[in-house]
Order: C-alpha cells, then sequence, then structure tokens
C-alpha cells in the first residue's frame, strides 16, 4: 500500500477534496522505499495535488488524512499509462514493415499506432476509474486542527 497524508480541503456529503504534495526532504530519509510521498514525488513535478475521496464521517477543513492506494493498481496503471502507447507504436510499425511500405509510412506508421495506442488506454482507464481496487482509501484521521492546542509553560 502506497501511503501520503493529505490535508482536508473540502468535505460535503460524504466527498472530501484533499490536497496532497511532497515534501521538501523527499528522497533523503531512508524511509523512501515505503514512503507515498517519495513515490509520487518522482511520477510528477513538485506541485501540489487535488484528490477526491468518499468518506461518511465529517471532516474539518485542514484536518490531516492519510491515504492508501494499492500498490498493485498502481502498477497496473503505470503499465497501461506507458506500455500500451508503445505496443501500439512497435505493432502498427511491425505491421507496415511486412506489409512492404517504404521507411517515412512505417515510422508515420509506428506514430500513429502509439497515438491509438494513448487513446486505447485512455479508454481502458476510464473502465477501470469505478472500480473499487482503484480507489484511494482512508487509512487514518488525524484530529481537527482546533483540537489541537500546544501548551507552553
Amino acid at each position: 500500500m502506497i501511503k501520503e497524508w493529505a490535508t482536508v480541503i473540502h468535505w460535503h456529503q460524504g466527498r472530501a477534496i484533499l490536497r496532497y504534495g511532497s515534501s521538501s526532504g523527499c528522497g533523503s530519509c531512508s524511509a523512501r522505499a515505503a514512503c507515498g510521498s517519495y513515490a509520487l514525488s518522482k511520477i510528477g513535478p513538485n506541485t501540489e495535488h487535488q484528490l477526491e475521496v468518499a468518506i461518511e464521517q465529517p471532516l474539518a477543513i485542514g484536518q490531516k488524512v492519510e491515504v492508501g492506494i494499492p500498490e498493485g493498481s498502481l502498477i497496473r496503471s503505470a503499465m497501461l499509462v506507458y506500455l500500451t502507447p508503445l505496443f501500439g507504436l512497435f505493432l502498427v510499425a511491425a505491421l507496415a514493415q511486412v506489409a512492404g511500405l517504404e521507411q517515412f509510412w512505417v515510422a508515420l506508421s509506428g506514430i500513429l499506432g502509439g497515438f491509438f495506442g494513448f487513446f486505447l488506454a485512455r479508454k481502458i482507464a476510464s473502465y477501470w476509474r469505478d472500480e473499487t481496487a482503484f480507489q484511494p482509501v482512508i487509512l487514518q484521521i488525524g484530529l481537527p486542527p482546533e483540537e489541537l492546542s500546544i501548551q507552553m509553560n
């Protein structure tokens, strides 16, 4: 399970919008092999992202929650996004080569096959969107910000 702490920015009728981003110290600690922040920071730029999850328990704005995504789902999604266009590129280019087309047309066919693979991956991903295996889950809920107090003596 890939885990990441996120901050609640909105909750309404069982749906929460969460904001998460990579930590400034990502990659420098010894726990990066099991760290969701480190894994997510490698996917894209170091910006903040938003995520919508279903949760019936009311949440306060600013409250921290731990979100988890199954590793198998993340790997299948990554394989779909990267391998499907690559497979389309090679398959269509190979078919064009077997058909005896000139190299220009083989290359152009390969590019078109890559685009076809990309659109096929989008179509498959739209079917996977509603499957529970691909939905993030809330693992832990922190205290609301107004219930935390620091006393200094």
